[in-house]
């Protein structure tokens, strides 16, 4: 995938691991409107890109991001009601773009996410982190809310956590994240890209027909009473699965004693 975008660096690795790096370290990678765009345009090219497996997001410099753009919150402030509507839908889109795409995907966090750097964190499946890393949602102390990455919020902690992390406004360290399931790990910064490293072979290990399954039966679910309508879903789920070529080599690879194409390529 050749690399147009200005705000962005985009590569596709060959062995379909695909790295978005957010590229603006001089303001610590805070996002305005053609950060948003590029990066739904990287997210929906991506997903629909068979030779991408596996999605690392990542951010150049010392911090994962800032969050809003200064300069774009302060033409937002002066903007009308109707045209605030208009960025907030791009931002909602961005965000879904990136929670919604088939293949698993990975944050790699270090320094400061906050704000809008917070929902990349969990839009995304999983986050790695160093031990630098601090987040905050900082909003209400200037008169607005994190409502756009609120739904994602709530899904990575539960409605507890996220409402005092809004209300509070205050920085937590990375075990607090690690703690309350805002990221996945925690490891000494300087070994972050070995973390990352690590996760990635043990995710290239799973199938990819699989994985893409997973993302969109987990997709479905909500906590609550397993009813009916679940169990059904969950049974007509798996009996597809059971029916899949990846099914039938990675049954076949295990009794045979031998990796499955996927994880030998």
């Amino acid at each position: 995938m050749t690399n147009h975008f200005f705000t962005l660096q985009v590569a596709v690795r060959s062995d379909g691991v695909a790295w978005v790096e957010m590229a603006r370290p001089a303001v610590f990678n805070a996002f305005d409107e053609q950060m948003i765009d590029e990066l739904d345009a990287a997210f929906a090219a991506l997903a629909s890109n068979p030779d991408v497996q596996l999605v690392v997001l990542s951010a150049k410099g010392k911090h994962f991001s800032a969050g809003a753009d200064l300069q774009w919150m302060q033409r937002a402030s002066q903007a009308s009601e109707a045209d605030n509507l208009a960025d907030a839908r791009r931002f909602a889109s961005m965000l879904s773009r990136l929670a919604q795409m088939p293949q698993p995907t990975l944050a790699r966090v270090q320094g400061a996410a906050l704000g809008g750097g917070v929902g990349l964190v969990c839009a995304c499946d999983m986050a790695i982190a160093g031990d630098d890393a601090r987040f905050a949602l900082s909003e209400a102390r200037l008169g607005i809310l994190p409502a756009v990455i609120g739904p994602y919020l709530v899904n990575a902690v539960g409605i507890r956590h996220a409402k005092a992390l809004a209300l509070m406004a205050e920085r937590i360290d990375a075990p607090r994240a690690l703690a309350i399931g805002l990221v996945d790990q925690v490891v000494p910064a300087g070994e972050l890209d070995a973390a990352v490293d690590s996760a990635l072979q043990a995710l290239r290990k799973g199938s990819p027909q699989a994985q893409r399954t997973i993302k969109e039966f987990f997709g479905r679910l909500s906590v609550g009473p397993v009813d009916e309508a679940v169990r059904e879903l969950s049974a007509q789920t798996i009996a597809r699965a059971r029916t899949t070529a990846d099914a039938h080599e990675g049954f076949a690879a295990f009794l045979e004693k031998r990796p499955p194409r996927w994880a030998a390529s």
